[in-house]
């Protein structure tokens, strides 16, 4: 296998303008589950099955939540990578990440190499 040539410009401003958009989408979808990923009212007058129902939606929003900022606090670390030029480079081994890796994932600080090896 051949090492991954450097990101060329046109693919630089293909990925900046995909970061800005996954930005966005993420930071919508935060904010559109907020509500969803409180806490479930104990004193709410449902049922016994209902108020579990509602206890697991919750703990699944509030998981996929978390997920988002994740992703979204790596959505940031990648742009301000890309604006100090070093967008495009294995935070590990320093290496270029392929073309196709950053189109599938923008915000990966990883190559794929050092992505299995960290177990991730």
């Amino acid at each position: 296998m051949t090492d991954p040539a450097p990101l060329t410009a046109a693919q630089l401003v293909e990925l900046r303008t995909q970061l800005l958009a996954l930005n966005e989408e993420l930071e919508q979808l935060i904010a559109q589950t907020s509500e969803g990923a409180a806490p479930v009212d104990l004193n709410e007058p449902i049922g016994r099955l209902s108020r579990m129902e509602a206890m697991q939606q919750q703990a699944m929003t509030a998981a996929n939540r978390r997920a988002s900022q994740q992703r979204l606090k790596l959505t940031h670390l990648a742009l301000n990578r890309l604006e100090r030029g070093e967008y495009g480079e294995c935070q590990s081994c320093e290496e270029p990440i392929e073309f196709r890796r950053l189109k599938a994932r923008p915000e990966s600080p990883l190559c794929l190499n050092c992505q299995r090896a960290s177990g991730g």
